[in-house]
């Protein structure tokens, strides 16, 4: 059975994308999701992600990990989707979707993507280091000199640590650059790597600088090895609300592939 795919990517984090919304796509196929993940014998990707029909919104996202397992919210991911879904002719420019964490909201601004997040009031301040749940868990600790920060093994330390026991966590290191700006390298269970960009990673590294007293600003600005993102946000009391993770979203290529191969 052949497949139609296309591959996005927003800034570096990359996905194959599959219209899904006649259920042809055999879901639970851990390895198959694993080969067309594979950068040397599939597509090569982060991750899987599904397009499918949604009773009370413009669709669902089905998002999988390179490791072939449905995973939680990926922010880039979202913003790809939503991405997805215009050029299929799903949505004009703007966008409501449900993903694993409930319900998002989306705009096309510009040729970048606007992405509402979940409100975040749980946040544990660690001596080392700032843990949260950003629609996935996220570890967040500055560095210095990020630039030859060994990621991947203090990454790999970090998330099969532990600390964060069976379910791990996704790791980010950071530095800043000044009070609007950070550096960002994160590494992401799942991948089992350091990614070139990661989504809700960005958006906890924003949130963690903020209460961290790193910075003041509620418009911050996150360099990653893959490109630049835009995280805003208000803060009511002990929760931070109406946060959105900004950038770009572009369609790389498309194909078929042959899924009983």
């Amino acid at each position: 059975m052949k497949v139609p795919f296309y591959k996005y990517q927003g800034t570096g984090n990359d996905f194959v994308m599959i219209d899904n919304r006649q259920l042809h796509f055999p879901k639970n196929d851990t390895k198959l999701i694993q080969k067309v993940c594979d950068r040397h014998f599939g597509i090569g990707a982060d991750g899987l992600i599904l397009l499918e029909n949604d009773k009370i919104s413009d669709f669902r996202m089905v998002y999988y990990n390179a490791d072939g397992h449905e995973s939680t919210l990926c922010g880039n991911g979202g913003r790809c989707i939503v991405a997805f879904a215009h050029f299929l002719g799903i949505i004009g420019q703007t966008a409501r979707f449900m993903a694993v964490d409930g319900e998002h909201v989306a705009e096309i601004q510009n040729g970048l993507v606007l992405l509402q997040m979940i409100d975040v009031n749980k946040i544990s301040l660690e001596q080392s280091h700032v843990y949260l749940n950003t629609g996935s868990p996220h570890h967040v600790e500055l560095v210095v000199d990020l630039d030859k920060f060994p990621v991947r093994e203090r990454g790999a330390e970090i998330r099969y640590s532990e600390l964060y026991g069976d379910q791990g966590s996704n790791v980010n290191f950071v530095e800043p650059v000044s009070e609007n700006t950070f550096k960002v390298r994160t590494y992401e269970r799942g991948v089992e790597n350091e990614t070139l960009s990661c989504g809700t990673g960005v958006t906890a590294v924003a949130i963690a600088m903020h209460i961290l007293g790193e910075t003041s600003l509620n418009s911050i600005d996150l360099l990653t090895p893959g490109g630049l993102l835009n995280v805003s946000f208000e803060k009511d009391g002990h929760t931070y609300i109406d946060i959105f993770l900004k950038g770009p979203a572009q369609q790389v290529f498309e194909g078929v592939i042959d899924i009983n191969e």
